[in-house]
C-alpha cells in the first residue's frame, strides 16, 4: 500500500482530538456515577449497617491499592503489546464492555443477607477495578502518543479534563433524577438506580469506543518502543520529574474527599440527596472553568508554579471553609466552587507534567514508554481515591452514621472535618514534592 493510501486512512488531527475528548467524556460519565453514588446506594438502598459500611470501606481501599499496584503491570503489558491496531488501542476496544457490565452490577446488589451483599459487592468491585484500569491506562497513553506537539497536547488534555468535569456535572446532577424517573414508585428505588446506571454505562462506554475508532498511534524513527521489563522500570525510576509528580499527587489525596463523600455528607447535614445538586454544581463549574483557563495560565507561568500555587491556595480555601461552617449553604457553595477551580487547575497541570516528563526521558534515553509512564496517572488517581474513601469512610464510622439513625450536630461536624481540614493539610503537604520537579536537558 502506498504512503498516500496509508495516510488517507489516518483521521485528521481535529477528528482525533474531538474523538479523544468525547471518549473521555463518556468514560468520566461512568466513573463519576460509580465513585459519587456507590456509598449513597449502599447506605440508602442496599441498606448496609455501619459495620457493613466499615467492611465496604475496607474493600474499596484494598481494591484501590490492588488497582494501583496493577497499573504499572497494565502499563508494562501495553508497552510490550504489538497488534495491527497498535499497542494502546486494542485495550480500549476490549475493555469497554466489561466496564459497562460491572458498573451496572455494582448498583444491582441482591436482596440477601448482609454477608451475601458484601461478598457480591466485593467481587464486582474488584473486577470493575481491573476492567477500568485496562481502559484508563491506554487512554491516557494514547493522548501522549497521538499528539506529539506539547502545546497542542496540552490543549487536548485541557479539553479532556474540562469535558470530564462536564460529565461529572451531568452525572452528579442528573443521576438522582434519572434513578427516580426509572423507579416504579413515587420515590427512588434500588431498581431505579440499577436501571439508571445501566443506561449511563452503555452510553458512556459506547462513546469511549471513539478513542479506538478515530485515533491513531504515532511512531517516530530512532525511538525504541519494544521494551523489556528491565528497560521499562529502569527508565521509570530514572524519570525523577515524573516521580515528583507522583509523590505530590498522592499526598494531595484530600482533594478527592468532597467528590467521594459529598453525596453522603449532604444527607447527614441537610437530610436531602437533592442538596448535593447544588454542591456538585459548584465544584463542577469551578473545575470546568479552571480546565479551560489553565492553558492560558500556562502561557504566563510554568506548570510547576501552577501545581504549587493550586495546592497552597486549595489548602487555604479548605481551612477557611471549615471556619465558615456548613450552616449557610450559600457560603459553603462559594468555597466549593473555589476549591473546584484549584482542583481543575491541578488535574490539567498534573497530566501535562507527566506527558512532558515522558517526552523528556525519551530525549535523554531514546526510549518511549507511554504505557507504564501514563499508567502512573491512573496509579495516583486510584491511590488518591483509595485514601479519600478510607479517610471519609473512617470518619463516617467514627460519627456512627447509618440509614435511619438520628443525626446529631456532633455527627455532622465529625464528617465535615473530613471534607475540610483533612483536604487542607493534604493539599499543603502535596506542594512540597513539586518544588523539586525539574526536567532534564
Amino acid at each position: 500500500m502506498s504512503v498516500a493510501a496509508t495516510e488517507a486512512k489516518i483521521p485528521s488531527r481535529r477528528t482525533q482530538r474531538i474523538s479523544i475528548v468525547v471518549a473521555g467524556f463518556g468514560q468520566n460519565l461512568v466513573l463519576t456515577t460509580v465513585t459519587t453514588f456507590i456509598l449513597v446506594y449502599l447506605l440508602q438502598y442496599a441498606r448496609l449497617s455501619t459495620e457493613g459500611i466499615a467492611v465496604v470501606t475496607a474493600v474499596i481501599t484494598v481494591a484501590k491499592i490492588f488497582d494501583a499496584i496493577n497499573d504499572p503491570v497494565m502499563g508494562s503489558l501495553v508497552d510490550m503489546t504489538r497488534t495491527r491496531w497498535g499497542k494502546l488501542r486494542p485495550y480500549i476496544l476490549f475493555s469497554a464492555l466489561p466496564v459497562a457490565v460491572f458498573s451496572t452490577l455494582l448498583f444491582t446488589v441482591p436482596d440477601v443477607s448482609e454477608t451475601g451483599k458484601l461478598v457480591f459487592f466485593a467481587v464486582c468491585y474488584v473486577l470493575w477495578g481491573i476492567a477500568y484500569t485496562a481502559c484508563d491506562v491506554p487512554f491516557w497513553g494514547l493522548i501522549g502518543s497521538a499528539f506529539s506537539e506539547p502545546e497542542y497536547r496540552m490543549r487536548v488534555i485541557s479539553n479532556v479534563r474540562a469535558f470530564g468535569g462536564i460529565a461529572l456535572g451531568l452525572a452528579t446532577l442528573g443521576m438522582p433524577w434519572l434513578a427516580l424517573l426509572l423507579s416504579s414508585d413515587d420515590q427512588t428505588t434500588g431498581t431505579g438506580w440499577s436501571l439508571a446506571v445501566g443506561v449511563v454505562s452503555v452510553l458512556g462506554m459506547g462513546l469511549f469506543l471513539l478513542a479506538f475508532t478515530n485515533t491513531r498511534e504515532r511512531y517516530r524513527p530512532g525511538v525504541q518502543y519494544r521494551l523489556t521489563f528491565r528497560q521499562l522500570f529502569g527508565t521509570l525510576l530514572r524519570n525523577t520529574p515524573l516521580l515528583m509528580v507522583l509523590i505530590g499527587s498522592v499526598l494531595g489525596f484530600g482533594r478527592y474527599i468532597v467528590q467521594v463523600g459529598g453525596a453522603v455528607f449532604v444527607v447527614i447535614a441537610y437530610d436531602s440527596e437533592g442538596a448535593f445538586t447544588l454542591i456538585g454544581a459548584a465544584i463542577i463549574i469551578g473545575m470546568v472553568l479552571a480546565s479551560f483557563l489553565t492553558p492560558l495560565l500556562l502561557k504566563r507561568m510554568s506548570a510547576k508554579t501552577l501545581a504549587i500555587g493550586s495546592s497552597v491556595i486549595g489548602a487555604a480555601l479548605f481551612a477557611a471553609m471549615f471556619l465558615a461552617g456548613f450552616e449557610n449553604i450559600a457560603v459553603l457553595l462559594v468555597f466549593i466552587f473555589l476549591t473546584g477551580m484549584t482542583l481543575g487547575i491541578f488535574l490539567v497541570v498534573q497530566a501535562t507534567m507527566i506527558a512532558d516528563a515522558v517526552d523528556d526521558i525519551e530525549r535523554r534515553t531514546g526510549v518511549r514508554n507511554d504505557g507504564i509512564s501514563f499508567s502512573t496517572l491512573t496509579f495516583v488517581s486510584q491511590t488518591m481515591a483509595a485514601l479519600a474513601v478510607l479517610v471519609f469512610g473512617t470518619f463516617v464510622v467514627l460519627a456512627g452514621y447509618e440509614a435511619g439513625v438520628t443525626v446529631t450536630p456532633e455527627m455532622q461536624w465529625t464528617v465535615f472535618v473530613s471534607l475540610t481540614l483533612v483536604p487542607a493539610v493534604s493539599c499543603l503537604v502535596s506542594a512540597i514534592p513539586f518544588v523539586f520537579y525539574r526536567l532534564g536537558r
